[in-house]
């Protein structure tokens, strides 16, 4: 990719136009224009602010490109504005590129995702998902029991995991970049509670496996693969009897606990099971509403999780002295002071440094 397609992307994730960047960088909008279009380089000084602007190292400029064109699947509200869906998306791209050049240069070569045996899994019906989100769990080892790290999981399958830093009208996106060799890709809203971060990642999960028919709706049947693949539908009768009427906060937040799946999904598990009748579940539901849960459910929450795979593999390049410092930081995407005082924070004052 010639520099120019850098620089316009580059610009596309600050949500900035070619006027706005060039105040910012300290030149004409002209020469942002001229930039773009691949008539003009810019000179070093001007490749460092354009770097501070776009909050990315200088490599990213320089960086040969690796990541072919992809369309993802979204969950987003319809307020998110086009120059946000653009920053999102080269946002991801960046993190995505920096991800396979740390694989290969650690390993060789990225990890590729592979479908399980029946899977993608074609669904007819709705009741299809409670099959298809069993299967897949019974292909990965995992049992019916509650599922302790859902990030975890989905990166030891090859499944690359990203939070983002995004506005409410962003929940979520999910795509597999085929021309690349099968890179599967999920970024989540990095501000959300577990359990609704869960619940995006194994939404997200099932528009990567699902391919429902026109009965169904790649939503729909979405939705009911996150709940089914979290609390499986035997687990739910076990928890919750074949027939209720109503539930317990305190019920609702001890199995949200246990299996890190919201109140609000439960209720949603048990109205899809016919465990509670559509009129209850719309009482339980308007409930919910007038006394605003939807945003954030009462009781304590639950800690988000977080993807350490990437990091664990530039720390391992660099302590085994195939990378730089420098290098090291380029590809985090941050200083290392800084990712090592946030190791520090969130790891009860771990000390962590080059070569410890």
């Amino acid at each position: 990719m010639v520099i120019g397609e850098r620089i316009k992307r580059a610009r596309l994730m600050t949500c900035l136009s070619q006027r706005e960047l060039a105040q910012k960088v300290g030149v004409s909008a002209m020469a942002i224009s001229k930039y773009e279009r691949g008539l003009d380089i810019p000179g070093s000084r001007v490749l460092i602010n354009l770097a501070r602007t776009a909050g990315v190292g200088v490599d990213y400029f320089v960086r040969p490109t690796k990541i072919g064109e992809f369309v993802p699947a979204y969950r987003k509200h319809t307020t998110l504005p086009r120059r946000q869906e653009e920053a999102i998306l080269g946002r991801v791209r960046d993190w995505l590129e920096r991800y396979v050049e740390t694989e290969t240069l650690v390993q060789g070569s990225p990890r590729r995702f592979e479908c399980p045996d029946g899977f993608p899994c074609p669904i007819r019906r709705i009741e299809d998902v409670e099959t298809a989100a069993l299967g897949l769990r019974r292909s990965w080892d995992l049992g019916v029991d509650p599922i302790g790290n859902l990030i975890e999981v989905l990166e030891d399958k090859s499944i690359k995991v990203d939070l983002l830093p995004a506005g409410p009208g962003f929940d979520a996106l999910a795509f597999t970049a085929r021309e690349d060799g099968g890179l599967a890709v999920i970024a989540v809203r990095e501000d959300l509670p577990g359990d609704r971060q869960r619940y995006n990642l194994a939404h997200e999960l099932g528009h990567l496996l699902l391919r429902p028919g026109p009965a169904v709706g790649p939503e729909k049947s979405a939705h009911r693969f996150a709940g089914a693949f979290i609390v499986p539908e035997e687990v739910v009768r076990y928890e919750l009897g074949d027939r209720r009427r109503l539930f317990s906060l305190y019920e609702l937040h001890t199995l949200k606990h246990k299996y890190g799946l919201s109140m609000h999904a439960w209720i949603y598990r048990a109205r899809d099971l016919r465990i509670i009748s559509e009129t209850d579940a719309a009482r339980l539901f308007k409930e919910f509403k007038r006394k605003d849960w939807y945003r954030k459910e009462p009781g304590d929450q639950i800690p988000a999780e977080r993807p350490t795979r990437m990091e664990r593999l530039i720390l391992h390049a660099l302590e085994e002295e195939i990378i730089s410092a420098p290098r090291a930081a380029e590809l985090l995407g941050m200083p290392l002071s800084d990712f090592f005082q946030k190791v520090r924070e969130e790891h009860s004052d771990l000390p962590v440094g080059v070569r410890n």
